[in-house]
């Protein structure tokens, strides 16, 4: 008869470090455990996750320069995203995605006019309300704001020192994660972007066309 496992029984210690592994195969099993965590992560992982499955010597950053040069000829890719690393459809890729129809669209819908309250946010942050509806020359209503805090884009930021100390608005890791930024100073040049011919403005409306530099960053298929 089988003996019963102890129901007190300690579970077994994960072994991140390998020692007892040659070098060679010790670092391809760490690249290993960093993609698999990659693969089943539904948000881009941070560091000090990585850091748990690999030794307290690995670099996190050469382990995944390369799972990258792996990965070269694929149609994704591994990003730095919002401070993290997560797996990413190669943009050229992304409209064979969308034919196919056989991943849901994970995006954030936005109005036109919730992507130029975005777009005056994300380079002018942190602003008041106020602040974004003298950039667009037009009242911007509080439901704007609450629509694009709801869908994780902005998020209260310090007081303003003018008065009434208003709340300014700032934007969030879900922006980042939204548009595959690692930082906002991967945010696209507007004036660079418009003399590409990737973004229309007039001298009216410096930021109303923010609907095309959505389209320019948003990573549709990841």
């Amino acid at each position: 008869m089988a003996r019963r496992k102890r129901a007190d029984a300690e579970p077994a210690i994960f072994d991140a470090e390998l020692a007892d592994m040659p070098a060679d195969l010790r670092w391809r099993e760490w690249m290993n455990r960093i993609e698999a965590v990659l693969f089943a992560a539904s948000k881009p992982v941070e560091r000090e996750a990585l850091a748990r499955v690999v030794g307290r010597d690995a670099s996190i950053e050469l382990l995944i320069d390369d799972i990258r040069e792996g990965l070269r000829g694929k149609p994704y890719d591994v990003l730095n995203i919002a401070g993290g690393w997560a797996f990413h459809t190669r943009i050229a890729y992304h409209d064979a995605i969308a034919a196919s129809a056989a991943v849901p669209d994970r995006g954030i819908d936005l109005t036109q006019n919730e992507a130029m309250v975005l777009v005056s946010i994300a380079y002018h942050q942190p602003i008041t309300r106020a602040g974004v509806s003298e950039i667009l020359g037009r009242e911007v209503s509080r439901d704007v704001i609450g629509a694009l805090r709801d869908k994780n884009m902005i998020t209260a930021g310090p007081r303003s020192p003018t008065a009434g100390a208003p709340f300014t608005y700032v934007t969030t890791k879900g922006f980042l994660a939204h548009f595959a930024l690692n930082t906002l100073r991967e945010l696209p040049d507007l004036d660079a972007l418009e003399e590409a011919g990737l973004l229309e403005r007039n001298v009216d409306e410096r930021d109303s066309a923010f609907a095309t530099h959505v389209g320019y960053m948003s990573p549709s298929g990841s």
